[in-house]
């Protein structure tokens, strides 16, 4: 069985993100989470959805997929998460991820906002289209 084309690109993209220097460096280590630790304090970035679509063609099985990853900050105001958010741009749009059983085709940043939260926390919301076709 291969793995799924969302599962892998969400390996893919966690793989990048940790490994990407300036992004760690304003996290203060690789904090980027699937399922976030109980007792983990901001800044950290967690996945969010990922909707995923068939984008399938003639020639082949491919889908489409919109991910979200969430910024999370307790610094005064937005520049924190405004500089996570542009680390993960730098890291991930346009990348050329290696995904198990599928190739990625393309891998945009499509949106991203900084809003507040209850209380003193910043939460961003960084979206990316990416597009996979199952290889055989």
């Amino acid at each position: 069985m291969t793995i799924s084309s969302s599962l892998a690109l969400q390996k893919a993209m966690l793989a990048r993100l940790s490994g990407h220097a300036p992004l760690t460096a304003l996290l203060g280590g690789p904090a980027i989470f699937d399922d976030v630790p109980q007792e983990r304090r901001e800044p950290y970035v967690s996945f969010g959805d990922i909707a995923t679509r068939d984008w399938s063609t003639k020639d082949g099985l491919g889908e489409v997929h919109f991910v979200t990853l969430n910024v999370w900050s307790r610094e005064r105001g937005r520049k924190q998460a405004y500089e996570i958010i542009a680390a993960i741009d730098a890291a991930l749009d346009g990348a050329a991820l290696a995904l198990d059983g599928h190739r990625l085709i393309n891998l945009a940043t499509t949106f991203w906002t900084v809003m507040r939260e209850a209380g003193d926390a910043y939460r961003g919301v960084v979206r990316l289209r990416a597009a996979t076709e199952r290889v055989a």
